[in-house]
């Protein structure tokens, strides 16, 4: 029984939005398992698909808060 944890930040992908839509999380569920499927042979029924939404002041990269560390490279000509 595999578990696949896929873990998001807490934003929008479209102006206004600032989470995930249900669709977008039902085409990376459907994704992962089919994944699963083909790479593994793991059984659509029997693949879990957990989707975490991290906040994003919860989220960090390069030792920096991931909204400073866009700041900066999107500065950086």
């Amino acid at each position: 029984m595999p578990v696949v944890t896929i873990q998001i930040t807490r934003e929008g992908t479209a102006p206004g939005a600032d989470a995930t839509t249900a669709e977008q999380k039902a085409a990376l569920i459907k994704g992962a398992s089919a994944l699963m499927l083909e790479v593994l042979g793991k059984p659509l029924d029997s693949t879990f698909v957990v989707i975490e939404e991290v906040p994003l002041e919860n989220w960090g990269w390069g030792g920096l808060p991931v909204t400073e560390y866009r700041r900066r490279k999107a500065a950086v000509p």
